[in-house]
């Protein structure tokens, strides 16, 4: 079967999409990859995959998406695939509607939607959330195959109408790769000059407003025995508020115990370098990185929001929050650094709930069979 795999930009098509492709290509079909052109492109082709770049943008600018429409229809005619799988809200969507009308006589390509987060679950004005589920359900009658990363948004698009049959694949990591690595952790921490017996907290991710960072810059005022590590970058797609004047002010009140670090390749690494795991987003999918975090064993403090509320036990594996409140995230941040045993029992319980939910080979098997790959 010849399957098209499409995602926004780069960032997404290797952190997210990668390991289905390389699960459906072992099973014998062929994959090409669809989404803007970008550096992180590099790991994929040097797999060998085809990587069709088109002018797919994080944007609402109907020029823009004009654009990408036609050459995702004129793409589709041309190619002839027999599989569509669209991901993200923007490119998810004139995907779907350009294989829709790019279908033959024998129905093909079917198409199939992951959604990684709906947006009209986002905090946001009204009549943006409005717009975002009229397009959702809009999107949902030509959807064959409708898949989501969270249990909870599978139960909202079936409840809520946009599919009847909305199936959670979940997501995963692999466990080889994120694990407990003393050896990491000592070699990072010498890296970085933090003594072993220092506790690090570490949050990774794209250094956007919803992830809570101005939050958590704001709570670490008040754990003043903790140092903070941020991993991650403002992607050039990236839209909202400048996040710049909150680390510059985060800087000169926290010193040295504020290290970024950046978009890092080892990611795995620093996780297993670290001691606590923090997320404070207002929005989320199922975050990735959360489950980065669990199997590398560590204890995870987040928000009580659609995602991680399904991947941290409150009180078992982590510690859950409210978002946009810095308080209560000081709170819990503090509680966890003054205890070095809960900590432990928390990644401990944490590593054996993500072997148990979140395996990436698990994960992948699941949604290449719901596909029917």
């Amino acid at each position: 079967m010849k399957v098209a795999q499409i995602t926004n930009v780069d960032f997404s098509l290797r952190h997210f999409l990668l390991p289905l492709m390389r699960g459906a290509r072992a099973r014998g079909h062929e994959v090409v990859g669809i989404c803007a052109e970008g550096p992180l492109l590099d790991l994929p082709r040097r797999e060998g995959f085809r990587i069709i770049p088109l002018p797919l943008e994080r944007s609402l600018d109907p020029r823009a998406q004009a654009r990408a429409y036609r050459a995702l229809r004129d793409l589709f005619r041309a190619e002839r695939f027999d599989l569509v799988h669209a991901h993200m809200p923007i490119s998810g969507l004139l995907a779907r509607l350009a294989a829709w009308r790019a279908r033959d006589a024998a129905g093909l390509p079917r198409i199939a939607y992951t959604c990684h987060g709906f947006l009209f679950n986002q905090p946001g004005p009204l009549w943006r959330r409005g717009l975002a589920f009229g397009l959702e359900w809009a999107a949902g009658r030509i959807t064959d195959t409708f898949l989501t990363v969270s249990e909870e948004e599978a139960a909202d698009a079936r409840r809520l109408g946009i599919h009847p049959r909305a199936v959670a694949v979940l997501n995963g990591r692999d466990p080889t790769l994120f694990r407990p690595d003393p050896a990491a952790r000592a070699a990072v921490r010498a890296e970085l000059g933090v003594a072993e017996g220092a506790c690090v907290l570490v949050a990774v991710s794209r250094l956007v407003r919803h992830k809570g960072y101005p939050e958590l810059l704001r709570a670490m005022e008040a754990v003043p025995d903790a140092t903070l590590w941020v991993v991650g970058e403002r992607l050039p797609s990236d839209h909202g508020e400048d996040l710049e004047p909150c680390f510059d002010r985060a800087a000169a009140v926290l010193g040295p115990r504020l290290r970024r670090l950046g978009y890092r390749a080892d990611v795995a690494r620093v996780l297993a370098a670290a001691d606590v795991f923090v997320l404070p987003s207002h929005f989320e999918g199922l975050p990735m990185s959360v489950i980065e975090a669990m199997l590398s064993g560590l204890p995870v403090v987040a928000t009580d929001i659609r995602g991680p509320r399904e991947q941290v036990v409150h009180g078992r594996t982590g510690l859950l929050v409210p978002p946009a409140r810095v308080a209560p995230l000081a709170a819990a941040l503090a509680r966890l650094v003054a205890d070095p045993a809960l900590r432990r029992r928390m990644g401990e319980a944490g590593r054996a709930r993500a072997l148990e939910r979140f395996d990436e080979a698990r994960v992948v098997a699941r949604t290449l069979a719901a596909l029917g790959l």
